[in-house]
């Protein structure tokens, strides 16, 4: 309420995530970022690094077109001709025989098509054209070689490096190409080169028949030879075997040995079966006796036995051993029981002899089995060497036969040899070169740049790991960004700018005065009010945000006490605490602003003041703090505790008069400040942390690492300070995104307009 009636009315803060100049709404605080996490970096960010760098960009890349150009203009100019050669692979090269009606299949025509390329560039078709047109001279293959190495060079299979061979897809075209800085030479050799392979394969097929049909005459005689030997060798082994066909006798015997190798498996399997029942009546096994041939027989003696034996048992206990009935039952089990036995020892001969008789089958068998197994291999290997000798002499023969057609056919091919290959377009001189193509190289320059310069531009980013960006660093750190200060010149000038209570009020009688003059025509009150706002400029403006981001950051604590520090020196905390401290005075808040860095102050220097005492003797002990406050003129509400004389014995006593100072000056000022050493090196600021209600941590954008800050904060959290935020400090237009950055933004489209424009009107 107080602010509001000194000055006019400030507009309203934007919303956040609003990117407007002048403001920077801290976001809510943030999860505390893993170590094993990498943080994301948004894709805004490169697009604000890319519009950051456009024009470095752009001109990177027009300066490699440029140079692309020229280069491309000092190049020699390139000519080609190109002759096409057709390869008929439906036309027969020979007028009888099987060429006359071969037909190529897809990958008979990829892989004919393949040999051709390579027989175009071999020795024996290039060369004829490379000694008529001095080839080897024209493309400077000579350069820089002694008489000998040129001899060997000549000697040696050449290969013309302008010459080219390729093949069309899906056709049956070759395409000779050949380039040359004279159009004319081009076409010549394109030309040339067609011509020679197409003699190269008329000279090979003539060649290839005449060699063909000699060697054949040659082979004629050596088979007819050896197809006369083989008959005569199968002639004679027929006499030996006494057979005219052993093929038939084979097969007599092998149906046999079948026959006789089943019935041996049967006699064999009979045979141990057998055996299983002879063994087992051996061993007096009943169940043995009643599987056998009589067991019918033997089962109903046995069931008689049984009952024998009942009729006994009752009989013996109703009777006597002298009883007729007691005898009679005897007599009867004594007679089946002999029964019994007889008839089982019938049974043990029965099946002993039908084991020997199966034991003697076996053995007769395997005998048989063996003979004939012997005799069939015998015949069978003799029928072997008969087959192999019948082949050889049905192959010698059928050789020889179509070995005789052959020469026939050769001898009338080779009168109408003919070829499948022929030139289609000849080659002629062309107008326009192929090299250097300038739009081409243009293209691919400006590519290629552009993804260089914008890669370069995103590599050094990457490895730039200073704070810069408020959003960058919140994701980097962990932590909220509190602030964002403008770099500024001389930020003093806001410190001795006319900014008293007495000076508000007249801006506030100014805004509703007439426009009066005085005698020399100027209105002094508006004249006033025109110079304190050309005043306002983006760093007051942030420090005023600043305040009321701190002042509103815990609505249910008031902060009574600050600790503004850093991470290392020259960084700017001092002239945040001053200026910081300058806003809240204004507010109407009583500051305090205690110089706590004992060995280099440099608060009293801001105010061009040169006190001799200070905070320094007040923890000595030689002075009050109340006599040595200074008040800067034209500040009401701010107070000034100098740093004093320098002196490393004061800086010992901050940590056991911290408390007490401060519990002293809240009775007096509703906010103290302290600007103190950076945290890292200096033991006092660790002190005054943990006495102080908060601690700002300043660093300075484009400069301080983030490593740095980081350790500040890790020390502050390990100490359990309360730290309210980072402030990032001389913020350039190029050091981070344009939401953030203040530039005149009310004086340029708020304030000053308005009050022009209310003027004028």
């Amino acid at each position: 309420m107080q602010e509001s009636q000194k000055f006019p009315a400030l507009p309203p803060a934007p919303s956040e995530g609003l990117s407007v100049p002048g403001y920077y709404v801290a976001a809510p605080p943030q999860q505390q970022v893993a170590d094993d996490q990498q943080p994301t970096v948004p894709l805004t960010h490169y697009i604000w690094l890319l519009r950051r760098q456009a024009w470095k960009i752009a001109a990177f890349v027009v300066t490699c077109m440029l140079a692309t150009l020229v280069v491309s203009e000092r190049l020699p100019r390139i000519y080609e001709s190109i002759v096409t050669v057709d390869v008929d692979r439906s036309a027969p090269t020979e007028i009888m025989g099987q060429g006359s009606e071969r037909s190529s299949g897809a990958d008979d025509a990829d892989l004919f098509l393949a040999t051709q390329v390579k027989i175009i560039q071999s020795d024996a078709v290039v060369r004829p054209v490379a000694e008529r047109y001095n080839l080897l001279e024209h493309e400077n293959a000579f350069a820089g070689l002694t008489p000998q190495e040129i001899q060997r060079k000549r000697q040696a299979p050449m290969a013309l490096s302008q010459l080219t061979v390729k093949r069309p897809p899906s056709t049956y075209l070759l395409l000779i190409s050949y380039r040359s800085p004279d159009p004319q030479l081009a076409a010549d050799v394109a030309n040339a080169v067609a011509n020679s392979y197409l003699a190269h394969t008329y000279n090979i097929r003539i060649r290839s028949s005449a060699s063909m049909s000699s060697f054949m005459e040659k082979q004629l005689d050596e088979l007819k030879a050896k197809m006369e030997l083989s008959a005569q060798a199968l002639s004679q082994f027929e006499k030996q075997m006494n057979v005219i066909n052993p093929d038939e006798k084979t097969s007599i015997l092998s149906a046999r040995l079948l026959q006789l190798n089943t019935e041996y498996t049967t006699a064999e399997a009979d045979r141990v079966r057998k055996e299983a029942a002879y063994n087992s009546m051996k061993s007096g096994s009943l169940e043995a006796a009643q599987v056998s041939s009589q067991g019918e027989s033997l089962g109903a003696v046995t069931q008689r036995l049984n009952e024998a034996k009942e009729h006994f048992a009752e009989i013996k206990t109703t009777f006597g051993a002298n009883h007729p009935e007691y005898r009679k039952a005897a007599s009867q089990l004594a007679e089946v029981q002999e029964q019994f036995d007889d008839m089982r020892r019938n049974i043990a001969a029965r099946v002993e002899v039908d084991y020997k008789q199966a034991l003697n089958r076996e053995q007769m068998l395997r005998q048989e089995v063996t003979a004939t197994k012997a005799e069939y291999d015998n015949l069978n290997s003799r029928s072997f060497e008969y087959q192999q000798l019948k082949r050889e002499a049905e192959t010698d023969k059928t050789l020889y036969d179509e070995l005789v057609k052959k020469i026939h056919e050769a001898d009338i091919n080779a009168g109408f040899q003919n070829n499948n290959i022929r030139i289609a377009d000849m080659a002629r001189p062309t107008q326009h070169p192929v090299f250097p193509r300038v739009e081409l190289n243009l293209l691919v320059a400006f590519l290629l740049s552009g993804l260089l310069a914008v890669g370069g531009a995103v590599l050094a980013d990457s490895m730039d790991t200073s704070v810069r960006d408020p959003e960058e660093t919140s994701r980097y750190l962990g932590t909220d960004v509190i602030g964002v200060l403008p770099a500024v010149q001389k930020s003093e000038q806001l410190i001795k700018a006319p900014t008293t209570e007495a000076g508000a009020m007249v801006l506030s009688a100014a805004a509703a005065a007439p426009a009066t003059t005085n005698g020399d025509g100027i209105n002094p009150a508006t004249d006033y009010r025109k110079s304190y706002y050309r005043t306002i400029s983006g760093f007051g403006e942030a420090i005023r945000t600043l305040r009321n981001t701190i002042a509103l950051a815990d609505i249910h604590s008031r902060l009574r006490s600050i600790v503004v520090t850093s991470a290392s020196p020259a960084e700017g905390k001092t002239t945040v605490a001053v200026h910081l401290a300058v806003a809240s005075a204004m507010q109407g808040t009583k500051t305090l602003l205690v110089d706590g860095d004992l060995r280099r102050p440099s608060v009293h220097g801001k105010f061009g003041l040169s006190p001799e005492v200070g905070f320094n003797e007040v923890l000595t002990g030689k002075a009050e703090w109340r006599d040595v406050i200074i008040q800067p003129e034209g500040r009401p509400n701010l107070s000034l505790l100098p740093a004093g004389r320098t002196s490393h014995r004061a800086a010992d006593l901050v940590g056991p008069r911290m408390a007490e100072l401060l519990d002293e000056f809240a009775n007096e000022f509703d906010l103290v400040i302290f600007d103190s050493p950076p945290l890292l090196g200096f033991a006092e600021t660790l002190q005054m942390a943990t006495a102080a209600d908060g601690v700002l941590v300043i660093a300075r954008a484009g400069e301080t690492r983030r490593k740095a800050v980081a350790s500040v904060l890790g020390v502050l959290k390990r100490i359990q300070a309360n730290v309210i935020g980072v402030v990032l400090n001389q913020v350039k237009r190029d050091t981070t995104a344009e939401g953030y950055y203040y530039y005149g933004y009310y004086y340029r489209t708020g304030y000053y307009y308005n009050y022009r424009n209310r003027e004028a009107d």
